[in-house]
């Protein structure tokens, strides 16, 4: 019972960051382009690269802590349902070019970030 708590309650966490990254993303950059969800994407991606290099090289946290954390927030804030709606809604409204660079930006970005993630950690770890 405590592991679905704790990936209950990552989940809820998770989910409540994102909605505020996408409302503060399209309050600060417009709501023309789905900069919320790419935003909590990379960031999504960066966060799993620091945690894993973090759970490899510094911190050994609980099983609950880790599915709290990777399954619970991690899966709440970053979706890539999201994100496939997001493309379809540029797609389907015309937008072909921005819909193929939200594509290529978010996934090799993302890739870029999960690196970046674990490259931080382990330059500041011992």
């Amino acid at each position: 019972m405590k592991t679905i708590l704790a990936i209950a309650l990552g989940g809820a966490l998770g989910s409540v960051f994102r909605y505020g990254t996408y409302i503060g993303a399209g309050k600060l950059l417009g709501m023309d382009f789905p900069w919320g969800t790419l935003i909590v994407n990379i960031a999504g991606s960066f966060l799993i690269g620091a945690l894993t290099g973090l759970f490899a090289f510094a911190w050994q946290p609980s099983e609950e802590m880790k599915l709290f954390l990777i399954t619970g927030f991690l899966g709440g804030f970053t979706t890539f349902s999201a994100f496939s709606l997001d493309f379809a809604n540029l797609w389907n409204g015309g937008a072909t070019a921005m819909a193929v660079l939200y594509v290529v930006v978010s996934v090799s970005v993302s890739i870029v970030a999960l690196f970046a993630g674990l490259w931080a950690v382990r330059f500041i770890t011992p």
